[in-house]
Parts: structure tokens; C-alpha cells; sequence
């Protein structure tokens, strides 16, 4: 079993936290952890690069002098590559480096991801989060509070919360995700995992039913 504190917006210890690890995955795969992060890094790529190859630059075919007789190098048109303003030899082409894995295993990469967090101990609970308008102070006050301030956060959330989203966007190194949303790139991408009890159950695949019984 893994028990972790639960902690309030101010910082202060409000209960436990304890769930079976196995709920969220039987092991952690690094190399699965791996190709997945590598797979999302391929698609983040825009891949829109494009120059001119010789027979796409503007200009005559024809030879620029004769071929002997001038004392000069032999040399062709003025569109060769190996003179300034001429095509490139291996003129670049736009290019879609995207690519999907399994969705299965990207899901269990993404519980892996999760439990690895908690492993390292690097994920918090939060008992709730809830502001009444879009305040940045009140997120910056709770993440000195929780001393999580001085580097990069995700913040998980149960589901889609406005102000929260606004309050949080203007802070650098932080990241607002819904649990529905929540992905290994951006579980390993930032440093320490904020989760509210309601994100953590529903990634558990645990009802508040469950909970209160």
C-alpha cells in the first residue's frame, strides 16, 4: 500500500491518502515510459521546413561559359548547388513525423507515469481546490505553501474548472490538466504532481460511492 499526506491550499496536513499501487499499474516499464515520451516529443515536431533543390530556382539552364579555352574551372548553369544562390543538392521537404503507438500502451504508460510519481515521492494531495474567481496570488500563495514554488508543477484537476485555468496561466512552470487529459509526457515532463482526491479517484477508476462507503 502507498500512503501519502493529504494537504490543504494552505499547506496544512489534513488526513492520508492510501491506495493499492497495483490499482494503477503492476510495475513501471521505463522503456515503454520511453518510447512513449519519444512518441509525443515526434508529434509536438511541425516538420513545415522547405528549400529549393536546382531545378526549382529561378534562372537560365543554360552553360555560363564555354568549356575550354578560358583558363577558368569548367562550370555549368548558375543553378548548380555548388554556386551562391543556386538549389540546394538535397533541397529539404515538408515532413510529417508523427506516429501512434497501441492505445493501450499508451494509457498504461500514462498510469505508470502516475504511480512512478508517488514512488519518487513527488506527487501531492490535495484535499480540494476551489476559487471563487480567477485569482493568481491565491495559486502562488498555495504553491509556496506547499514549497513546490521554485519548480516546474502539474496541477491535476477532476475536470474542466475556469478559474482555476486562469489563475494558474500566468505562472511559469506550471500546467493545469484535467484527469481525462492527464498523459505521461506531461506527468514526466514536470517535476512534482499536484492532485486533487477527486482526480486521484477517478484515475483510480474509484467512485465517491466507493469512497464514502
Amino acid at each position: 500500500m502507498i500512503s501519502v499526506p493529504v494537504r490543504d491550499q494552505s499547506g496544512n496536513d489534513v488526513g492520508t491518502y492510501e491506495f493499492d499501487p497495483a490499482e494503477l499499474a503492476g510495475s513501471i516499464n521505463k522503456q515503454l515510459l520511453h518510447d512513449v515520451v519519444v512518441m509525443y516529443e515526434a508529434n509536438r515536431r511541425v516538420g513545415t521546413v522547405k528549400t529549393k533543390s536546382r531545378g526549382q530556382v529561378r534562372g537560365s539552364t543554360a552553360k555560363l561559359y564555354r568549356q575550354k579555352g578560358t583558363g577558368r574551372a569548367r562550370a555549368g548553369s548558375a543553378r548548380t548547388p555548388v554556386r551562391r544562390g543556386g538549389g540546394h543538392a538535397f533541397a529539404k521537404r515538408p515532413l510529417d513525423w508523427s506516429y501512434r503507438l497501441p492505445k493501450k500502451a499508451v494509457r498504461l504508460a500514462t498510469r505508470m507515469a502516475l504511480l512512478s510519481k508517488f514512488i519518487d515521492g513527488e506527487a501531492t494531495v490535495l484535499d480540494g481546490l476551489k476559487f471563487d474567481a480567477p485569482k493568481t496570488r491565491a495559486v502562488a500563495d498555495m504553491l509556496k505553501s506547499l514549497g513546490v514554488s521554485e519548480t516546474t508543477c502539474l496541477l491535476a484537476i477532476d475536470g474542466y474548472d475556469a478559474n482555476i485555468l486562469r489563475s494558474s496561466r500566468n505562472i511559469p512552470g506550471i500546467e493545469v490538466s484535467s484527469a481525462a487529459e492527464l498523459n505521461a509526457y506531461g506527468l514526466l515532463h514536470q517535476k512534482q504532481l499536484l492532485v486533487t482526491r477527486e482526480a486521484l479517484d477517478r484515475l483510480r477508476g474509484v467512485s465517491s460511492a466507493d469512497v464514502a462507503s
